[in-house]
């Protein structure tokens, strides 16, 4: 069976009279897993199940109040299905139709845990894929997994799959809220530890229908759970809840991921002074940790103050964290200590009364779930910054690019190749730098080594903001997001000692007002500002960058993390008169080029380009730009390189410009594509012989594949005709 026919995906009318059509289907008359879909494109409503008794299956639904009103069915079937690989796609699909926003999904968000089973990635990765493209093409998805994976949607979506560690912990809070002893919960948990996932997760699942959770034989916690909700139910039958956000920008991104839900509404997230208003049944609150007490709260001080005597509690001695058990039968926080960034953060003490109180449950998750290289990393870049790391101990993993740049500009370029290979690659610094593009758009903020760059010209879910890439985030605008990259920028508030052999801040320098009035103890602030830089490194999941303004710290931070090294070679200095292979070679356009390499040789060159010293010159030598990000670990997009024609030897380990026979095989759309060369022999009674040859991406992303050639292709459709000598311009 070809890659176009894995999946097969076809429509039906969803009624009683139409079960006779689906009847005939194969897979649905033999009682075949298959996975469906029923929907009503006008209501914007839809359900996602599998089944091994489709007919039985959907009469059932065909009864159901709410899903006797959807009015099509999709059936998704496959020769290649069982029963794990079923469940998988449904799953993934009910995961990726939530975010997709097309519908809103009438699924509980029970039964999601992720297992493995034989060929999951090899092969029903491929088949997800075709089948969402099928999705699709009846309308029934509209964006690419690509945009959804990035979207804060999908990353906060009450459908997302909980790890074991996760699991524990949501059966920790449906304990405790089940309790009538204990009032407050307190889940603790690092940067990237899944807080949020979790607790919106809890939030879908108290509002779901109990008939909607589907068990799976995969996990035997969930029965529990199922029974848990049921006595949750019993004990708010009908539950008022909020979910409280300290944060401006993140609160915001959480209610559009509310929106996309059935059963859950924006409204549900809530500022603090909403507390208020009214009381609640139960209230988690997210990022905990930035809720506040009356120090150094600018223009809140007004409502702080009003709020307060409307619950009649003391403002000079009452934080957020009051209004919040004043204001909830149940309170669930969710905190991490190391993200308080700011004396107008509640006190940590605040939250060691209530675990010491006898009314509290106390639970911790461990797992990290957004930074690729795991607990090892989020470890690293504490003991970095505490300097506890041992002489010569450096960071090291085969999942993470973590780097320090010598020269901004560098991070700044590689940033932005890594944004348009992966999106949500965003600059972020500390606050040393006076924010004057709010009032004068047209300044800049931060201007250094030829770079200029403006802080984020909003608060509100800046991260998504159109123009974000070509900006500098802060703290603010960031805590709670996750990233792909991060590049960080340490500013001039914090530098290195090297006397002392200390980290040392410079409160002259740092601009946050807010963010340092009051504090007379440079321990506290310099923890403040240590607390940033350690929440504003654990944002990327696939890689963090970093520059320091100070030297010294930039030289502190190259002992224990590797050096970006540019493969730039700098031009002959500017002036020089260019003398056609003296000095200067030709640059040719393969993009534009419809012929064979030799025909564009015999051209007559009207561009050259200089050569950089100490490298090769001469008629054998021509330079051209590279487009793609197939070879970013070495050749950025859009690079004028430089090659030797016609190499000699081997080629075996090799980057080399091919020639390719089919003119749309190359990057861009080009008949020539840059690659590395690997080939494996074998020995033969007429010497050596090419068994296989690989053109192989040296690329960030990972979903790149190697070219696989045969002996045939290597002769007759692709051809080396330069050998990779180096970088000579970005």
């Amino acid at each position: 069976m070809s890659q176009a026919h894995l999946v097969e995906v076809n429509q039906y009318r969803f009624s009683v009279e139409a079960l006779t059509e689906i009847e005939t289907d194969a897979y649905a008359a033999n009682n075949w897993p298959l996975v469906y879909i029923l929907s009503n494109a006008r209501t914007h409503y839809a359900y996602v199940g599998e089944t091994t008794d489709t007919i039985t299956r959907l009469g059932t639904h065909l009864k159901h109040p709410q899903k006797q009103s959807l009015t099509t069915a999709h059936l998704v079937s496959s020769e290649r299905f069982n029963k794990s690989a079923t469940l998988d796609i449904e799953s993934s699909l009910i995961k990726y139709m939530s975010a997709d926003g097309r519908f809103k999904l009438l699924n509980g968000n029970l039964g999601l845990s992720d297992h493995n089973y034989y060929q999951r990635d090899e092969l029903y990765s491929k088949i997800f894929r075709e089948t969402w493209d099928r999705l699709r093409k009846f309308g029934i998805a509209e964006r690419s997994i690509e945009a959804i994976d990035n979207s804060d949607v999908f990353k906060y979506s009450p459908y997302k799959s909980l790890s074991a560690d996760q699991q524990q912990g949501l059966i920790a809070i449906m304990r405790s809220l089940i309790n009538p002893g204990l009032k407050k919960i307190i889940v603790q948990g690092g940067a990237g530890t899944g807080k949020s996932v979790l607790a919106i997760f809890l939030f879908k699942l108290i509002h779901s229908d109990l008939q909607e959770l589907d068990l799976r034989e995969f996990s035997e916690e969930e029965k529990e759970l199922r029974e848990l909700l049921q006595q949750i139910k019993l004990l708010f039958p009908s539950p008022s809840m909020a979910l409280v956000v300290p944060m401006n920008s993140f609160r915001n991104t959480l209610k559009k991921a509310f929106r996309h839900v059935a059963g859950l509404h924006p409204d549900m997230v809530i500022s603090p002074a909403e507390l208020t208003r009214r009381q609640y049944d139960i209230v988690l609150v997210d990022e905990s940790h930035r809720l506040r007490k009356r120090v150094n709260l600018g223009a809140y001080y007004g409502a702080f103050d009003k709020a307060c005597a409307a619950l009649g509690l003391d403002k000079n001695t009452c934080s957020e964290v009051d209004w919040v058990t004043r204001q909830s039968r149940k309170a669930v926080f969710f905190y991490d200590p190391n993200q308080s960034i700011k004396p107008s953060d509640a006190n940590a003490s605040d939250f060691d009364d209530i675990k010491s109180s006898t009314d509290c449950g106390v639970m911790t998750l461990v797992s990290q779930f957004r930074v690729r290289a795991g607990r090892h990393y989020v470890q690293f870049i504490d003991d970095l910054l505490h300097m506890r790391l041992s002489a010569g101990k450096k960071f090291h993993s085969s999942k993470y690019e973590f780097l320090v740049f010598d020269e901004l500009s560098d991070m700044v370029k590689e940033i932005e190749h890594r944004n348009r290979s992966y999106g949500l690659a965003r600059l972020v610094a500390g606050f040393s730098w006076p924010w004057i593009s709010q009032k004068e758009p047209d300044l800049h903020d931060i201007e250094m080594g030829g770079v200029q760059l403006r802080w984020n010209s909003t608060n509100k879910d800046w991260i998504n903001t159109q123009g974000a890439e070509s900006e500098v985030g802060c703290i603010h605008t960031t805590q709670g997001y996750d990233l792909n990259y991060t590049g960080v920028i340490f500013g001039h508030e914090i530098r290195y000692d090297e006397k002392l052999d200390q980290i040392v801040i410079e409160k002259g320098n740092y601009h946050d007002k807010l963010g340092k009035q009051t504090i007379k103890d440079p321990n506290e602030l310099k923890q403040y500002i240590l607390n940033i830089y350690r929440t504003i490194m654990l944002r990327g999941i696939r890689g963090t960058f970093v520059y320091a303004c100070n030297d010294e710290l930039r030289n502190y931070l190259k002992r224990h993390v590797e050096s970006y090294k540019s493969n730039v070679i700098a031009f002959p200095k500017s002036g020089e008169p260019l003398e056609p292979y003296v000095n200067a070679v030709p640059l040719y356009d393969l993009r534009a080029a419809a012929g064979g390499f030799s025909a564009l040789q015999q051209v007559e060159h009207e561009n050259w380009v200089p050569v950089p010293d100490g490298m090769p010159v001469g008629k054998s030598i021509f330079a051209c730009h590279v487009i793609g990000e197939s070879m970013n670990k070495i050749i950025p997009d859009g690079a004028i390189c430089l090659f030797r024609s016609n190499p000699a030897g081997s080629r075996n380990g090799k980057i080399v410009l091919v020639e390719c026979a089919d003119t749309q095989d190359g990057d861009a759309g080009s008949r020539y594509t840059v690659k590395e060369y690997q080939s494996f022999k074998t020995h033969t009674e007429d010497g050596t012989e090419n068994l296989q040859i690989l053109l192989k991406p040296r690329s960030t992303n990972p979903d790149l594949a190697a070219l696989e050639l045969s002996k045939e292709d290597d002769e007759h459709r692709y051809r080396v005709v330069g050998e990779f000598l180096g970088v000579i311009s970005n």
